[in-house]
């Protein structure tokens, strides 16, 4: 007679527990003191940060925006086309690499940032207020740490389609 094994049940970490979940609840607490008066301005979160990131430098080329705003290139492709139509950026083709795309804040988005920088920085402020200067300097310091330490580890393990690892199959 054979036997079927019954299905290993894996334990989970706690899900109030999961760093991720932790970072996405903090990042909705954070965003959720901004969005309504990115909103009065009609603009979205995504349309702000990359304005904002345009507004820190001259040009910068399509890929290397959608690095700094941490934003997928087909995500940044349309918020670019919405914001260039309303008047808020320019594109220029590099002429000696025609692919190649230079993007920069135009005098209109540059206005839309004097516009809304005033109600973030009372937004920011509050938050400092409220969680104290050291620990909002800590809690950066600490982001950064975890970003840069995880950036040098070596490229995650892609588990094998079966759901082991070479070393643990026996087929």
């Amino acid at each position: 007679m054979e036997f079927e094994a019954a299905p290993v049940r894996v334990r989970v970490r706690s899900f109030s527990r999961s760093l991720p979940m932790a970072l996405l609840i903090a990042r909705e607490a954070v965003m959720n003191r901004f969005r309504a008066l990115l909103h009065a301005f009609d603009i979205t979160e995504q349309q702000w940060r990359v304005l904002r990131a345009l507004a820190s430098s001259d040009e910068v080329e399509v890929t290397v925006l959608a690095g700094v705003t941490c934003l997928l290139p087909a995500s940044l492709s349309r918020i670019l086309r919405d914001i260039d139509s309303r008047g808020l950026i320019a594109r220029r083709t590099v002429p000696d690499d025609r692919r190649r795309t230079l993007i920069s804040i135009t005098a209109d988005g540059q206005a839309l940032i004097d516009a809304v920088t005033p109600y973030t920085d009372a937004a920011y402020a509050e938050i400092v207020e409220n969680l104290g200067k050291s620990r909002m300097d800590a809690l950066q310091r600490l982001l950064k740490e975890l970003a840069e330490t995880l950036d040098a580890l070596p490229t995650p393990m892609t588990p094998h389609p079966d759901g082991l690892d070479e070393a643990t199959r026996s087929d």
